[in-house]
């Protein structure tokens, strides 16, 4: 089962979990990242780093948000990876609870 990102990220693309990342499972959108769900390993480091609460194991996506989980396993074939810091967005609907 792997981790999921979802509409909190949208608007804030804070990258601590794509660097955290040890399998580079991660890939970059206009203004959300995304998850392979192929790739990742369950490790947990994203869901530490996710400033935003943005990132949930497969299983326990809020109902909300479940159309995420096939937008990432789409998204992830098509958008390119990145595993490094990089400036965040942090748009005015960021609702950030550290940084």
């Amino acid at each position: 089962m792997a981790y999921v990102v979802t509409e909190p990220c949208v608007g804030c693309k804070i990258t601590y979990c794509a660097a955290s990342c040890p399998v580079e499972a991660f890939r970059e959108g206009k203004d959300y990242l995304v998850i392979d769900p192929d790739i990742c390993i369950n490790c947990n480091d994203c869901l530490r780093e996710c400033p935003v609460n943005a990132i949930f194991p497969e299983d326990e996506v809020p109902v909300i948000w479940k159309d995420w989980i096939v937008l990432n396993a789409k998204e992830s074939k098509t958008l390119p990876m990145i595993n490094d810091l990089k400036k965040p967005l942090l748009d005015k609907n960021c609702n950030i609870k550290e940084l």
